[in-house]
C-alpha cells in the first residue's frame, strides 16, 4: 500500500515505521568520528540536532583503497535523501558526522569500524572497514516529533494526546490526501501508537512520553 510523505512522517512521529538500525551497536565504542569541514556558508543557521529532518546527498568510500560503495545521487532519480537525525536511519558514525551541520555546509567524515559496520561488514563493505563519507546538506527542518506537531494533535490543549485526538488527526490526513479511509488500518495504527508510546498505560500520551528528543519545551 502506498504511503504519502505526510503519513510517513506521522508514522515516524510515533516510531511506527521500522528504521533500519544499520551497523554495530556502539554503546561501548571508544573511537571517534573525524570531521573535516570542506565548505561553510557565511550564514550557518540553523544547525542540525537530534530529531531534525535533514535533506542531504552523501557518497561513501572505503578508506583503505578509496573505492566508492554508495552514492545517494544514484537513487530516486538523483534527489537528495530525507532522514530524521538520531533515530537510526543511517549508521551511528554518519549520524554523529551530520550533527551541528547547517544548510549549504559540506563535510568529509571519517568513521571507524565500531561506528559503522564493525566486525561483520555489509555488502560491499568488508569487516573492520573504516569509511569516509562526503556530505552536502541542503535543508534542516523541524522533525516529525516536534512541539508544533504535538499542539496540532492536542485539540483540547491539555498537554496529553487521547485516542480520539490521534484518530481525528489521522482521519484528517487521509482526507487532505484525497485517499479512501481504511478503518482497519486506522485502528491498527492507533493501537500500535498507544502500545509503543503510552508507557504508563493511562490511555493518554503525555508530553514526556511524546518528546523523545528532549530539546523542545512542550
Amino acid at each position: 500500500m502506498f504511503l504519502c510523505t505526510k503519513l510517513i512522517f506521522f508514522l515516524q512521529m510515533f516510531n511506527l515505521l521500522t528504521m533500519p538500525m544499520n551497523g554495530e551497536k556502539t554503546e561501548d565504542a571508544t573511537e571517534e568520528v573525524k570531521i573535516e569541514v570542506l565548505h561553510l556558508p557565511n550564514e550557518c543557521d540553523p544547525k542540525s540536532k537530534r530529531g531534525d529532518l535533514l535533506n542531504a546527498h552523501y557518497d561513501g568510500y572505503l578508506a583503505n583503497d578509496g573505492s566508492k560503495f554508495y552514492c545517494s545521487r544514484s537513487e530516486k532519480e538523483g534527489h537528495p535523501k530525507w532522514l530524521v537525525l538520531g533515530v537510526g536511519q543511517v549508521i551511528k558514525g554518519l549520524e554523529i558526522g551530520m550533527m551541528n551541520m547547517c544548510p549549504g555546509e559540506k563535510r568529509k567524515v571519517t568513521i571507524p569500524p565500531s561506528l559503522a559496520y564493525g566486525i561483520h561488514g555489509s555488502g560491499k563493505i568488508p569487516p573492520n572497514a573504516t569509511l569516509i563519507f562526503e556530505i552536502e546538506l541542503y535543508a534542516v527542518t523541524q522533525g516529525p516529533r516536534s512541539v508544533n506537531a504535538f499542539k496540532q494533535i492536542d485539540l483540547d490543549q491539555d498537554k496529553q494526546l487521547s485516542r480520539d485526538e490521534i484518530k481525528h488527526y489521522l482521519m484528517e490526513d487521509f482526507k487532505k490526501d484525497d485517499k479512501p479511509r481504511d478503518l482497519a488500518r486506522e485502528d491498527w495504527i492507533l493501537e500500535d501508537i498507544f502500545k509503543k508510546n503510552d508507557h504508563d498505560g493511562d490511555g493518554f500520551i503525555s508530553t514526556k512520553e511524546y518528546n523523545i528528543y528532549q530539546h523542545d519545551e512542550l
